[in-house]
């Protein structure tokens, strides 16, 4: 697929905030100033920004526990402060602090939340699914997932239902080569993840993560097969997390010089290439996103800084959906 400039310049606009937002998240949560455990896609932007270029708002959204980007991009860019707010745990976070990092929802984007349980949202994700053939419309669903969650049996048990009742859903596989530690090619017989879908008669295809146009283009395609009545679609996006496992990790694991390997292939740097040697853009319109980005995170950290804490009565709130909880003295 042969993307307008225009087209380019906003989806290499959307990589670098995604980038820059998780870059300040990473440096707040190491001088501990945002609580618990941080999961970074920092690398893998390609994978997140082409997929959510291509839906609509109506689209269900499933983002897995490294899901920032694809969470910042699909959200109205109104709210993508009270999305920081939300990591950094406070009462303005758009769960007013109770999601964190990895359970951040919005519901007016339909962005569907992710579940500790790992693998659960393959299972949920069926649900959304099915309300759009019940209702009649043609949203799609799409659920982001890991190699590692592979290994989970409601993944196969997801799959083999959404192939029977052809359902509008598409499975992102975001192949980071790790699970926590572990390198995929040590954890399934397959050479390409991709093959396990063939099983369920579901189409599937690997396609460079890294590369901005084959990511909307594969996605694009998968779309318009599901908005067919044709079933699902497994998308398996062959990328890689610089980062270790969670904010902190040393990734002692990996061997020496992958980490450079990949770098060379990053996702922003490859399009920030195209923009120059194939769409004539003039390195001063490169530099005048990089600036807008800057201020753009900045007001969110601004904002999340000076946001307060929630109050302890926050926190028994919303426990349950029509029963209130009372707190202890």
């Amino acid at each position: 697929m042969a993307l307008s400039k225009d087209h380019m310049l906003n989806i290499y606009r959307d990589m670098v905030l995604i980038r820059r937002f998780e870059e300040i998240i990473e440096k707040y949560s190491k001088n501990g100033t945002i609580p618990g455990f941080i999961h970074l896609s920092i690398g893998q932007e390609a994978a997140q920004a082409g997929v959510i270029d291509v839906l609509r708002e109506t689209d269900y959204k499933f983002p897995d526990h490294r899901g920032h980007g694809a969470i910042v991009l699909a959200s109205r860019p109104e709210d993508r402060k009270l999305i920081m707010a939300e990591i950094f745990g406070k009462k303005t976070g758009i769960n007013g602090g109770r999601g964190g990092s990895m359970h951040i929802n919005d519901l007016k984007v339909r962005n569907m939340g992710f579940n500790g349980i790992q693998g659960s949202t393959v299972v949920t994700s069926l649900g959304t699914a099915f309300a759009s053939v019940y209702n009649q419309t043609d949203d799609v669903t799409v659920v982001f997932m890991g190699d590692g969650t592979l290994g989970e049996g409601t993944c196969h048990e997801s799959m083999n239902m959404a192939a029977t009742w052809k359902l509008p859903l598409i499975y992102v596989l975001i192949n980071n080569q790790y699970a926590i530690s572990t390198p995929y090619t040590e954890s399934h017989p397959q050479k390409q993840l991709s093959d396990w879908g063939k099983g369920y008669n579901v189409p599937s295809m690997t396609v460079d993560g890294n590369d901005i146009e084959a990511v909307i283009e594969v996605t694009q395609s998968a779309v318009d097969r599901a908005k067919r009545g044709e079933g699902p679609t497994l998308i398996e996006l062959m990328t890689y997390r610089w980062q270790g496992h969670f904010s902190g990790d040393p990734a002692a694991y990996r061997p020496e010089g992958e980490l450079e390997k990949w770098k060379e292939k990053c996702p922003i740097k490859l399009a920030k290439e195209k923009l120059l040697n194939h769409f004539g853009v003039h390195e001063s319109e490169i530099t005048e996103i990089h600036n807008w980005v800057e201020k753009e995170i900045n007001s969110y950290l601004e904002f999340s800084l000076a946001s307060p804490n929630p109050s302890p009565q926050d926190s028994i709130k919303y426990v349950y959906t029509d029963v209130e909880v009372e707190g202890r003295s």
